[in-house]
């Protein structure tokens, strides 16, 4: 098979399309999502809550403040693992939870959470029954009747009913059912996933990694670790080497062709476009750090500074938060990583009014 090579440009441009950040914008929430694959279903809010942010640089304020939220209380959306998915795709999951923690080269540290479920199936089947009686319920109003308490090096020791229900989302048996304030409600996975047959492990691996590609456009084939969802994507797609990067690269083909008519968009820290932080050094040549846990004096950006996309470059970060109580989106700073034309400086302001008429608030922009 030939071995595609590409330029940082090429590479760049592929990318951004595949995560939907040119021209034209998509229009609808769920085809978003099921092209995206996933969306981060983190709760800081400095601007917007991230899966709300994630979609609106890609559809705008024409896609109402309220949209994710609605589709996941309508089951459009499904929350596992922290990820929001769309409820068709839970197919590809079932399988591998009925198997969890798995069949071959089980890790220690899987057998040994596996063990601890075993060790307390009177406490799981006491979560089970709660559930099924009186479920949705939050953490906090569910039993604790373990017999081993749980261990760990870290702050979840003793946090057994926490525990147990990260298990058993893992295995299938409860799924996130929506929230309560910020506490989350679980129930029966039985009440919440579709009743449709899983596809066989092995076929959705391979099924899940194709979509990844899709959605990423370019990818290694081992990428790093990344909590629930992979960065790498097998041997799916065909390879590519990128001038000035070492290694090979799995591309999606579809990419290769076509125009490119970039935009500008401002992007959540958590964005799939820079969430694998090495392929965006590599591909983007771009120097962000989310700040969110240093010390305020040892920010260089800012605590949700959002990185700025400009066609195919990233080119500075928006240190920005939203004031509910004074209504106001608050910039604080635009830091240019270069140089800002006069288009590009117009072209972020427009995304920064149009961020603001989204979130329903005034744009309060930095003094000159």
């Amino acid at each position: 098979m030939i071995v595609h090579e590409l330029s940082r440009t090429h590479a760049r441009r592929i990318a951004v399309r595949a995560q939907l950040l040119d021209t034209p914008r998509p229009t609808d929430l769920i085809d978003t999502v099921r092209h995206l694959t996933m969306l981060q279903h983190d709760l800081t809010a400095a601007v917007a809550r991230n899966a709300e942010l994630v979609v609106w640089s890609r559809l705008g304020s024409s896609c109402a403040r309220a949209a994710v939220t609605d589709a996941v209380d309508e089951l459009g959306l499904i929350d596992v693992q922290g990820l929001l998915r769309p409820a068709e795709d839970l197919v590809l999951y079932r399988a591998e939870m009925a198997e969890w923690p798995g069949v071959d080269d089980v890790p220690l540290w899987l057998e040994g959470q596996a063990a601890w479920v075993q060790a307390n199936d009177g406490f799981r089947r006491d979560v089970l029954d709660e559930l099924l009686r009186d479920g949705p319920l939050t953490q906090r109003e569910l039993p604790d009747t373990c017999t081993v308490p749980w261990r760990s090096s870290g702050w979840n020791n003793n946090r057994n009913v926490a525990m147990m229900l990260e298990m058993l989302a893992l295995r299938g048996e409860v799924a996130l059912a929506g929230r309560r304030g910020r506490d989350r409600l679980w129930d029966l996975a039985s009440r919440i996933y579709p009743d449709d047959d899983p596809v066989p492990a092995a076929e959705a691996v391979r099924i899940r990694n194709q979509r990844r590609l899709r959605s990423l456009g370019i990818a290694r084939a081992k990428g790093q670790v990344c909590p629930n969802e992979p960065n790498g994507v097998d041997e799916v797609g065909e390879p590519a080497v990128i001038e000035g990067v070492k290694g090979q690269w799995r591309v999606d083909p579809m990419y290769l062709e076509g125009s490119f008519r970039g935009r500008t968009a401002i992007l959540s820290p958590l964005d799939r476009l820079i969430f694998d932080r090495k392929r965006m050094v590599e591909i983007f040549e771009y120097d962000y750090q989310l700040e969110m846990y240093k010390p305020a004096a040892k920010r260089r950006w800012g605590y949700w500074a959002m990185p700025i996309l400009d066609g195919d470059r990233l080119v500075g970060k928006i240190d920005a938060t939203t004031d509910r109580k004074r209504g106001v989106l608050r910039v604080d700073a635009i830091h240019q990583d270069v140089p800002f034309s006069k288009t590009m400086t117009e072209s972020v302001g427009r995304e920064l009014e149009d961020l603001a008429t989204w979130l329903g608030v005034d744009l309060l922009l930095p003094a000159d």
